[in-house]
């Protein structure tokens, strides 16, 4: 019986060899955006890492195997330059035959802008009618072809309104600490590109991964979209879930380590009372230090958190001398295992930690 059993099953894979030479190559940055594209991409083929778990994505050396699968790529997804910058030439010069996603740029993403300030107020209904407004010009400008200038000069307005009005209650000494800021080297776009957080830009972009794929893959175009729109099921149930986790402590006021998780406050409205450190992780200032300290006092603010792939010894000096909790936030789900349940795992872990330090 082995006689025959041995060049059937040689023979089934050469075929399914065959069949999978076929599938698109796909390279991918971050965990998070990984995990979106290997659920549609299930049942068809596995997509590459590219920045592995456990590093921070704003800065990142390629090893050779991650140079590699850019090099090989038919596809690349990515969220954009303002969270991975160094990874734009990588692009440029490995992958430039590679059909390209920019997730930032994709229509229907919705975008929030940089948070410059160590504190943060609660969200409101104008912050809400704002950044739609910011997505209706975002989706336009895709669509029509606008100047770049055009849209540069708006974003320059925005920021330049953002910083008149981010005065808090001590405007001379916010001034003296994005001063500070400034000078450790900060610079970055007008929109925060954290904006996997939302679950409401994840469900779209399974949309534009699909089509993206089905537009290298025809064949296959049908698995694809199917899912899409089963992982967007997913994600509704996910986003209920994680409702559920933060009613009881919905009072709770905390403390990020880097203002990367507004995209997670705005979508479960829930927001934090202000960040350590900017969106792009750069080091705070000592001012900007002192005013989280100073919050933290009169605030009464009971958990500060931190992150695996920082030092955590600045949350360590912002927490001296106070009474709070603290533990890890984790926006890239470090310590999850890479695939298609990542991403729905890391909204819950991002609720459950957020739960267990108010409690």
């Amino acid at each position: 019986m082995s006689r025959y059993l041995i060049p059937l099953a040689a023979t089934a894979s050469i075929l399914t060899g065959a069949a999978m030479a076929d599938v698109p190559r796909v390279a991918v940055d971050i965990a998070p955006v990984h995990s979106l594209v290997t659920r549609v991409m299930e049942g068809v083929g596995t997509p590459s890492l590219i920045v592995q778990p456990g590093a921070s994505p704003h800065e990142y050396n390629l090893r050779p195997s991650e140079a590699q699968a850019l090099q090989d790529a038919d596809l690349v997804f990515w969220i954009g330059e303002d969270l991975t910058p160094w990874m734009e030439n990588s692009i440029e010069t490995l992958a430039g035959d590679a059909a390209v996603t920019t997730l930032l740029d994709a229509d229907g993403t919705r975008l929030l802008e940089f948070r410059e300030g160590a504190l943060f107020e609660a969200h409101s209904h104008g912050d809400e009618e704002h950044a739609d407004e910011d997505d209706h010009d975002h989706e336009a400008h895709s669509e029509d072809g606008h100047d770049d200038r055009d849209h540069e000069d708006h974003a320059d307005e925005e920021a330049h309104e953002h910083e008149e009005h981010a005065g808090g209650n001590d405007h001379d000494h916010d001034e003296h600490a994005e001063a500070d800021d400034h000078d450790h080297g900060h610079a970055h776009g007008a929109h925060d590109p954290h904006a996997w957080l939302s679950p409401e830009n994840a469900a779209s972009w399974l949309n534009v991964i699909a089509a993206q794929l089905s537009a290298a893959d025809p064949e296959n175009a049908g698995t694809y979209f199917a899912n899409a729109a089963v992982a967007r099921e997913e994600l509704s149930a996910v986003s209920a879930e994680v409702n559920a986790i933060l009613d009881p402590v919905r009072d709770g006021r905390f403390i990020v380590f880097h203002d990367a998780y507004q995209y997670f406050e705005t979508a479960f409205d829930f927001p934090a009372s202000g960040a350590i450190s900017i969106g792009d992780a750069t080091d705070p200032s000592p001012a900007r230090i002192a005013e989280i300290q100073e919050r933290i006092a009169d605030e009464g603010i009971q958990c500060v958190l931190s992150e695996p792939q920082f030092d955590p010894g600045l949350v360590t000096t912002v927490m001296e001398g106070a009474d709070a909790n603290t533990s890890v936030l984790d926006p890239l789900g470090s310590n999850l295992e890479t695939g298609a349940n990542l991403y729905p795992q890391l909204l819950r872990n991002l609720a459950n930690a957020l739960a267990d330090c108010l409690s």
